[in-house]
């Protein structure tokens, strides 16, 4: 009898914590992450994320940034090529319309990982939470695979 008094309590609280969590993240439901992957260069060089966005939702989505513990810091960066010359610039932001699907791939949109704090290797994984304009978050599952791999 006492043994039920002391789980009840536990239970309820656990149902109550999982509930808020699903009501902060409804609208992060409607965006689904696919294929991520985190490249890492070897050192202390930045290493570059990967992944598919598709917005599932009635709305645009806006990504806005990401972090990770892994990380100092995560920023939103596109790559380009103009004239031969390839060029890379942070953004501040990436909407994906309702209904669409978005690529984050080599050449083109990424994160950027910079200053690891810790020691990662291939097949390992790195948690990230992705951030969008409506105070939404998103965690993510990225794999640490090799450059070549990609």
């Amino acid at each position: 009898m006492v043994s039920h008094l002391f789980k009840t309590p536990r239970l309820l609280a656990g149902g109550m914590l999982l509930m808020l969590i699903t009501a902060g993240h409804a609208s992060g439901q409607d965006v689904q992450v696919s294929n991520a992957r985190l490249s890492l260069l070897p050192g202390e060089q930045p290493g570059a994320g990967y992944f598919q966005l598709h917005n599932t939702g009635d709305e645009t989505a806006v990504l806005v940034g990401a972090q990770s513990e892994a990380f100092e810091d995560v920023e939103i960066h596109m790559s380009s090529d103009e004239n031969g010359m390839a060029h890379m610039h942070a953004m501040e932001q990436v909407a994906v319309e309702a209904g669409e699907r978005f690529e984050f791939a080599p050449k083109g949109h990424h994160l950027m990982f910079i200053g690891r704090k810790q020691a990662l290797a291939e097949g390992e994984d790195v948690e990230v939470l992705l951030q969008f304009g409506d105070e939404q978050r998103l965690p993510v599952t990225f794999e640490v695979v090799s450059p070549a791999a990609l």
